[in-house]
C-alpha cells in the first residue's frame, strides 16, 4: 500500500488524479486502486487542489451508491460501510506511519461528506481501541490528524459514547501543550463538542466551566498574525459553539479580536485552493449572530407557561426565584446586546455581510439576514447599516429565495424582509433604495409577502405595512403597484378590523396613503361604481375615526377628508347619517371632542381638539356641503341641525375649542356660511 519510492511525487499525484477522475465519471462499484488513491489523496501533505478534488470524488461516490439503492438511508449506510470499513481498518493497521495517517485523514474526510457511514465505522467494536493505539506515542502529524478525527466524531451523537476516558485524557493533555498550536486547537475543538453534546450549530449547547479558558486560547490564535489556515478553521468552529455562552460573548465582544476575525473573510475569499473558505464564512457569521441576538420576547401566555414549567421542575415548591425575564443572565439583557452590536458594526461586520449576501450557501445568507435584523433593532445603527450597503445586500438575500409571482416564499426569507422593512420605516425611500425607482418597486413584493405570509408574526406584519406606507407616499407608481398586488388589499382591510392597536393603526395609515396615491384604491372606496362595497368601507373608516388611538383616528379621518372630495362618497356618508344618525356626529367629534356620539365614546376624550383632527373634520363637512346639490337639501338641513353643526362651528370660530391655523378657520367660516344658507333655504 506504500507508494512506489522509485516514482516521483509528481507522478504519484498524477496517478491519483487519474483514479479520482475515474471515480467522478464511472458508476460504482469502485476499483481497489481507485479507492487506494482516494485514501492517499486526503493526506495532509497533498496539495490543496488534490484535496478539493478528493472531496468531490468521495461525495460523488457516496451519492451514487446511495442513489443506486431503493431500501432507504440505512441500506446506503450499510453499503458504504462495507466498502469503507475494511479499507479504513487496513490502512490504520499498517506499520508505516504514513499509511496509518492516510487512514485517519480519510475517515476525517468521510465524516464531513457522509457522517452516517463514518459514524457506523467509528462505532464498530474494537475500532476505538485501534485508534487508541495511535496515540500511545504518536508523531506530531499523527497527533494532529487523530485530534481532528476526534473533533469530527464528537459532533455526532452516535459517536460520543464511544470516546473513552483514555482518549479524553489525551485530548486534555494536547489542549494545553505548547509545541503545536494547530494540535491544541484541534484538541480543544474535540473537547468543546464532546462537552456540548450538540449535533449541530443550530442547537443551544450547555454552558461549561472551561469555556472561559477555551475562549481565551482560541481568541489568541485569531490575533496572532502567523496563525495557519487549518488552525483558524478549527478555531472558528470552536468559537461557534462557545459564542452561545453569555460569559464568552462578553469576552468575544472585543474590537481588536473581532476586527481580526472579520478580516479573515476577505483573506480566505481571495485565497485560491481553499476548498472550505465557505465554512469559515459561515462560522464567522454564526459567531456574529450569537453576539448580536436578543433574547426572545415572550408573550404573556408564554411567560405564564414558563413559570409553571419552572415550578414543576422545582418540585412544586414556591421559591423566591426571579421572574422568567430576570432568570436570564444580565449579560443577555437588551442593553448588553445593543453594546455588542455596536462593537460588531465598528469591527467590520458590514463588509462580511456584503460577502455573505452573494454567497452560494443558503445557510450563510440566512444567517446574514438574521444578523442584519439584530443590528437594525437599534435605530441608532440603521444609518451605518444603510451606509454599508445594508438595503442592497438584503434585497440580494431576498431575491436569492426566488420570490415567484405566485405562492408563498419559505419562512426563512421573512427575517431579511423584516430587517429591510425596519430600515424603510425610519428612513425615506430614497435613502434606503437610492434614486432608482426600480429598487423601490422591487421591494414592494417582499413587503407584501411579509403581510400575507401565514408564518408572519404580528410584529412582522406591522413593520411591513409601515414600510409600505412610506413607499405609498413616495409616488403614485409605488402606490399603484402596492394596490395591484394580488390579495393584498383584501388582507389589509381584514387587518383593519383587528383588535391589536398597532396592526389596526398600520393598516389604516396604509389605506389612507393608498387612497391618496392610487386612483384605483380611491375608486374602490368612493367611486360611483363601487356601490355597496364602498358604503361598507366608508362605514369602517367612520368607525376608525372614533377609536381612542390618535394615529388611527388621524389616518381614518384623513382618508374620509380625501374621499369626500368625490360626490359619490359624500352621498355614501349622507346615506349612513340618514340610516343611523351617527356619521355626522363622528366627524363633528373630530372638531369638538365634547360632541356625544354615544354614551361611552367620550369617556377618555379631552375638551380641546387635535389640530389634525379638527382640520380633517372641517374639510369633510365642507366637501359634504359642497355636494349639497346632489343631496336632498331638506334632509341634509335636518341632519346638520340634529348634529348641532352650527353651534360646533360657532364655538370653533370663537376660539372656544382652542386656537387653530388661520387656514382651518377660513375653511370653517366657509362651512358656517353654507350652513346658514342651508338653514335659510337659499
Amino acid at each position: 500500500m506504500t507508494s512506489n519510492t522509485a516514482a516521483s511525487h509528481d507522478d504519484d499525484v498524477q496517478i491519483i488524479h487519474v483514479h479520482l477522475d475515474a471515480l467522478l465519471c464511472n458508476a460504482p462499484p469502485p476499483l481497489p486502486e481507485q479507492l487506494s488513491s482516494l485514501v492517499v489523496a486526503f493526506l495532509p501533505s497533498q496539495p490543496p487542489a488534490l484535496h478539493s478534488k478528493a472531496y468531490h470524488a468521495l461525495s460523488t461516490l457516496c451519492r451514487n451508491i446511495r442513489s443506486s439503492l431503493t431500501d432507504g438511508s440505512d441500506a446506503g449506510t450499510e453499503s458504504l460501510s462495507r466498502i469503507f470499513q475494511p479499507l479504513t481498518i487496513s490502512w490504520l493497521s499498517e506499520s508505516q506511519d504514513s499509511d496509518a495517517l492516510a487512514g485517519v485523514s480519510f475517515l476525517t474526510a468521510l465524516f464531513q461528506v457522509d457522517r452516517q457511514s463514518a459514524s457506523h465505522i467509528f462505532g464498530e467494536d474494537g475500532f476505538i481501541d485501534l485508534l487508541s493505539t495511535l496515540i500511545v506515542s504518536p508523531s506530531p502529524p499523527m497527533s494532529l490528524e487523530v485530534a481532528r478525527l476526534f473533533a469530527q466524531a464528537c459532533r455526532h451523537k452516535a459517536c460520543r459514547p464511544m470516546i473513552s476516558a483514555e482518549v479524553v485524557t489525551w485530548l486534555r493533555s494536547q489542549s494545553v501543550q505548547t509545541g503545536s498550536r494547530a494540535l491544541s486547537m484541534a484538541a480543544i475543538l474535540a473537547l468543546i463538542k464532546l462537552s456540548r453534546g450538540a449535533s449541530s450549530l443550530e442547537e443551544t449547547p450547555s454552558v461549561e466551566p472551561q469555556d472561559e479558558q477555551f475562549t481565551a486560547q482560541l481568541k489568541e490564535v485569531i490575533t496572532k498574525t502567523n496563525a495557519t489556515y487549518t488552525s483558524v478553521n478549527d478555531v472558528v468552529e470552536g468559537l461557534t459553539y462557545l459564542s452561545v455562552n453569555p460569559v464568552a460573548k462578553s469576552a468575544l465582544a472585543d474590537a481588536a479580536f473581532l476586527t481580526e476575525l472579520f478580516s479573515l473573510v476577505a483573506k480566505h475569499t481571495s485565497s485560491s485552493g481553499l476548498h472550505d473558505h465557505a465554512t469559515i464564512l459561515y462560522g464567522i457569521l454564526v459567531i456574529a449572530s450569537n453576539l448580536c441576538s436578543y433574547k426572545p420576547r415572550l408573550s404573556q401566555e408564554e411567560r405564564q407557561i414558563a413559570k409553571l414549567r419552572n415550578l414543576a421542575e422545582s418540585g412544586g415548591k414556591h421559591t423566591d426565584s426571579k421572574p422568567v425575564e430576570a432568570a436570564t443572565s444580565v449579560l443577555e439583557d437588551d442593553a448588553q446586546v445593543q453594546a455588542r452590536c455596536r462593537v460588531v458594526i465598528d469591527s467590520g461586520i458590514l463588509g462580511v455581510l456584503s460577502v455573505a449576501a452573494g454567497a452560494e450557501s443558503t445557510a450563510s445568507r440566512t444567517t446574514a439576514g438574521r444578523i442584519y435584523l439584530s443590528l437594525v433593532e437599534d435605530k441608532g445603527n440603521r444609518g451605518k447599516v444603510l451606509q454599508g450597503g445594508g438595503a442592497k445586500n438584503l434585497l440580494r438575500i431576498i431575491k436569492a429565495y426566488s420570490l415567484s409571482s405566485s405562492g408563498m416564499p419559505p419562512p426563512e426569507v421573512l427575517i431579511p424582509i423584516q430587517a429591510l422593512a425596519k430600515l424603510a420605516i425610519t428612513s425615506s425611500p430614497i435613502q434606503v433604495f437610492g434614486p432608482n425607482e426600480g429598487n423601490m418597486l422591487d421591494a414592494i413584493r417582499p413587503f407584501s409577502q411579509l403581510v400575507l405570509h401565514p408564518s408572519a408574526s404580528t410584529l412582522q406584519q406591522f413593520e411591513a405595512m409601515m414600510a409600505l406606507t412610506n413607499l405609498a407616499s413616495y409616488n403614485p407608481a409605488c402606490a399603484s403597484k402596492i394596490a395591484t398586488t394580488p390579495h393584498f388589499l383584501n388582507k389589509i382591510e381584514l387587518l383593519l378590523l383587528e383588535d391589536h392597536t398597532l396592526i389596526r393603526r398600520a393598516s389604516c395609515e396604509l389605506i389612507c396613503n393608498l387612497i391618496a396615491g392610487s386612483d384605483d384604491v380611491f375608486a374602490r372606496y368612493g367611486g360611483e361604481d363601487s356601490g355597496q362595497a364602498a358604503k361598507s368601507k366608508i362605514q369602517i373608516l367612520l368607525a376608525m375615526s372614533d377609536v381612542d388611538d390618535m394615529p388611527t383616528r388621524l389616518a381614518a379621518s384623513g382618508a374620509l377628508a380625501m374621499l369626500t372630495s368625490d360626490r359619490s362618497a359624500c352621498r355614501v356618508v349622507f346615506d349612513l347619517q340618514r340610516e343611523h344618525h351617527r356619521a355626522f356626529s363622528v366627524i363633528a367629534q373630530l372638531i369638538d371632542p365634547s360632541t356625544q356620539v354615544d354614551e361611552t365614546s367620550c369617556e377618555n376624550r379631552v375638551d380641546t381638539g387635535d389640530p389634525g383632527l379638527v382640520h380633517r373634520g372641517v374639510v369633510c363637512f365642507r366637501n359634504i356641503l359642497d355636494g349639497e346639490k346632489s343631496l336632498p337639501r331638506m334632509e341634509l338641513s335636518e341632519e346638520a341641525e340634529r348634529t348641532s353643526l352650527s353651534r360646533i362651528f360657532a364655538r370653533l370660530l370663537k376660539g372656544e375649542l382652542g386656537a387653530y391655523d388661520p387656514a382651518i378657520l377660513q375653511t370653517a367660516a366657509e362651512v358656517t356660511r353654507r350652513l346658514v344658507e342651508l338653514g335659510s333655504g337659499d
